[in-house]
């Protein structure tokens, strides 16, 4: 161990208490000894430190951050690069702020377009987003801050997301939703990575020690800390013997009493407990030294907003220029329309909001450039019906301009955390606006806010598209640059937009069966589903329009590369990102017809011409070998494409892998959906056969159970514990009619019970909620006897909480 001299002098309550916080965001120190605790702070796109003591949810308000644009939206941009210098900027200002790890960036896959927390990750495709957070974690931790990529793993779903199992094949566990984080931690070294609230395969993610040490540790070389999701802890000692180092939020003395407990009754062991102690150590005591001479130095404001309208110009995606209607020409007489010109939407809602240094709206900032705007018409309120009012104001404005610039995009209570989507169309009331304003003027310029796909079957009714998505707090210079042709837009889609909801592999699977969540489409995700299926899409992956062109050609190929030719072959100056895909010819395993190994964004003047070269690395060719347990090749041809995205393919080579003769794992007679790629109707046999075991029951029992969620109270069996379930859902459905979620209320809606004395400060412990499930789950003698347990455990916990301060 690195820190045997300090572990030796710590008692075992001490080390227990270490591991657990010491509040909502610090850990525990021991001053005695000279350990200094961290802060812990939101941040995938901006430091949301909490100001104060904060709330018991950690969702007050926060110190001023700059704003970045989201994952959802610099994944865009495919570029790792300019991924890594908005890291570095990150890190630069938790410094400042004294926050010591800064829990981001997010990167689960966007496995289905419904989930309502897409606008704060990547990708679809795992190797797209395990590169760009490889770059936000080296820039992070340029400073000696600690980034912490989330939520590990298979957390794809809001609903229910802390009582919820994933289900899911080991081949498309390694190869979807684990190849992303193992690019993350072996090219970007995080020092700690968070666990997430959900179960993988009947196991807590924070209690798996597949997960955290057979994966995470053994294979990968991770050697940081795991810290579990806010309330996420469900049993503290299984997860400080899988390789859990920190709970977090602090329990008030809880969990440490029962990770003693646990000691004396031998079911752990003081020298396991060290081991995680030492972890933990070699990351608080580095980044504590390397935060303290920062703390409180101020940051360039007015620099970083303006890298941040820099990230915004360059993940901006042009969708459709019909006759290249834009660029406009300086001067056009322009009606700008749309509630979003007006307030902004520039990012999600939930644990990532940020408090911004400064806001840019379109209104606001369209006097320093150079249009001369006609006015502005809201014509759609941002939550709520069609105003006929509204549209009839828009339309005489829109009959004065040449062009209009029409805003729309997704609101709030549509992209947060706590929530998944029900619908993947605008709002009526912003479809209505645009039919009525088309109408009257047929140069509509339509400018998208929205953090994940939406249908667009009004996509005829505009002449251009161009999709900020969630651009920050400078978007809106950022695309005024662009429709005028300041900037080229180099973006492209790093996820597919579906014609159709009913489209998607997931959408027969998702969200969830009451308490599993089956993942019965495989590796078939996004386009891999899509290109596989010969499904149409309104625009494929890897899609996105420049105002010039480029030529690919003189390809030339091996196992180990592929380069070529890539000329710019118009008027202005641009970028271009190339992309490389595989298909295996003749596969003996079920694979998708293409999948991204490789790309490259290529800035060139125009006429430029350069070779490009882009590697093909250890993950290019190979699977998951259920049998063997490990990654396998298959040997024989591939052919190596390279395209402006998946659906446009510019040079096709072809060469032949040298296999691994492994043991062929599947068999077609029993795997028929997967071979063919139609996976939308698969049976409970055929998915059996792939996860290698029963389908475990999923369904509500009618007990309310430690991890079932308050949703589910309606189930209970005591009227008072339906009347709080009756309470609870009325407030929800109440903040999403006023179209702007109530975080603390869809937080606690879809908390398990036991996560109540998780999440109390202290408050609650364990032994109280065991008193909460009897009172829910029985009648009148019941109601005594938990409540009897309630008010015992209540003044055990005081003196818990009391003897927690006394050691610091």
């Amino acid at each position: 161990m690195k820190h045997s001299d300090l572990i030796e002098k710590l008692t075992l309550e001490e080390k227990c208490h270490l591991l657990s916080g010491r509040d909502f965001w610090q850990s525990q120190s021991v001053k005695r000894l000279g350990i200094g605790n961290m802060t812990l702070s939101d941040g995938p796109h901006g430091i949301r430190k909490q100001e104060g003591a904060g709330d018991q949810l950690g969702l007050g308000g926060s110190v001023p951050a700059t704003c970045y644009p989201t994952a959802a939206t610099m994944a865009n941009s495919w570029d790792v690069a300019l991924g890594e210098e908005l890291g570095k900027l990150l890190g630069e200002e938790a410094a400042s702020q004294d926050v010591c790890v800064l829990l981001g960036p997010g990167m689960n896959i966007k496995r289905n377009p419904f989930c309502g927390r897409n606008f704060e990750y990547f990708s679809e495709d795992p190797y797209l987003a395990g590169k760009m957070a490889a770059g936000y974690i080296r820039g992070m931790q340029a400073n000696g801050v600690s980034a912490c990529p989330k939520h590990f793993a298979a957390n794809n779903t809001e609903l229910r997301r802390m009582a919820s199992d994933s289900v899911v094949d080991e081949r498309t566990l390694r190869e979807i939703y684990l190849t992303n984080f193992e690019i993350a931690v072996k090219e970007g070294h995080p020092k700690s990575i968070m666990s997430s609230y959900n179960m993988v395969n009947g196991v807590y993610a924070n209690e798996s020690a597949h997960l955290l040490q057979e994966i995470l540790r053994d294979s990968w070389g991770f050697d940081g800390f795991v810290v579990s999701d806010w309330g996420a802890n469900n049993d503290f000692t299984e997860g400080v013997r899988a390789g859990s180092h920190l709970e977090m939020p602090g329990t008030g003395g809880d969990g440490p009493r029962q990770l003693m407990q646990a000691v004396a009754e031998g079911r752990i062991s003081e020298s396991e407990i060290d081991v995680r102690v030492d972890e933990l150590l070699d990351v608080m005591l580095s980044t504590r030294k390397a935060v303290d001479p920062h703390k409180g130095k101020p940051f360039d404001a007015e620099a970083h907003h303006a890298f941040a309208q820099t990230c915004s110009e360059q993940s901006i995606v042009l969708l459709k220029n019909e006759g290249n209607v834009l660029p406009l020409a300086k001067g056009s007489r322009v009606a700008v329309i749309g509630e979003f010109a007006q307030k902004a939407r520039y990012q999600g809602a939930g644990s990532s909001v940020v408090n911004c240094t400064k806001l840019d709206h379109t209104m606001g900032v369209i006097g320093n450039y150079a249009f001369d705007v006609a006015g502005f018409a809201a014509a759609y309120p941002r939550h709520g019906a069609t105003d006929p009012v509204r549209i009839a104001e828009a339309v005489e404005l829109a009959k004065r301009a040449d062009y209009v610039l029409l805003y729309l995009g997704l609101d709030e209570i549509s992209e947060s955390e706590g929530l998944d989507r029900s619908t993947l169309s605008l709002p009526q009331c912003q479809i209505d606006a645009l039919n009525a304003i088309s109408a009257v003027n047929e140069n509509v310029i339509v400018v998208l806010s929205a953090g994940s796909s939406v249908e667009m079957p009004w996509l005829d009714r505009c002449r251009a598209l161009v999709h900020g998505y969630l651009c920050g707090q400078a978007g809106a210079g950022a695309v005024l640059r662009v429709l005028l042709g300041e900037v080229n837009p180099s973006g492209k889609l790093s996820e597919s937009y579906p014609v159709r909801y009913e489209d998607c592999s997931s959408a027969p699977y998702f969200p969830a069966k009451e308490r599993t969540v089956e993942y019965r489409e495989g590796l078939y995700v996004g386009y891999r589903y899509y290109d596989t299926a010969k499904i149409p899409v309104t625009f494929p992956f890897g899609f996105g329009l420049s105002y010039t062109t480029f030529a690919y050609a003189d390809l030339r190929v091996t196992p180990q590369a592929a380069t070529f030719t890539l000329t710019n072959t118009g008027e202005r100056d641009g970028a271009e990102v190339a992309q490389l895909y595989v298909h295996a010819k003749n596969p003996s395993v079920y694979r998708p017809n293409k999948e991204l190994k490789g790309f490259a964004k290529v800035f060139l003047k125009a006429g430029e011409s350069r070779e490009v070269t882009i590697p093909l690395d250890d993950k290019a060719f190979r699977y998951w070998n259920s049998v063997t347990d490990r990654f396998e090749i298959d040997g024989g041809e591939y052919d190596i494409l390279i395209g402006a995205s998946v659906a446009d393919i510019k040079l096709t080579g072809t060469v032949t892998v040298q296999g691994t003769d492994a043991p062929k794992p599947e068999d077609p007679a029993k795997l028929p959906s997967y071979f063919s790629g139609d996976i939308r109707a698969v049976s409970d046999a055929e998915f059996e056969a792939l996860l290698g075991h029963p389908i475990p029951d999923g369904s509500w029992s009618g007990i309310i159970r430690a991890n079932d969620a308050i949703g589910q109270l309606y189930y209970a069996r005591s009227l008072k514990a339906r009347l709080v379930w009756k309470i609870m859902d009325a407030l929800l459905q109440k903040s999403i009619r006023k179209g702007k979620p109530d975080l603390n209320i869809t937080f606690i809606y879809n908390m398990p019970i036991r996560a109540i004395g998780k999440m109390a400060g202290g408050m609650c412990s364990q032994e109280m909620c065991d008193g909460i499930l009897t009172i829910v789950n029985g009648h009148a003698i019941a109601f005594f006897k938990g409540l009897g347990k309630i008010i015992g455990g209540f003044f055990k916990q005081r003196g818990i909480a009391k003897r927690q301060k006394a050691l610091e």
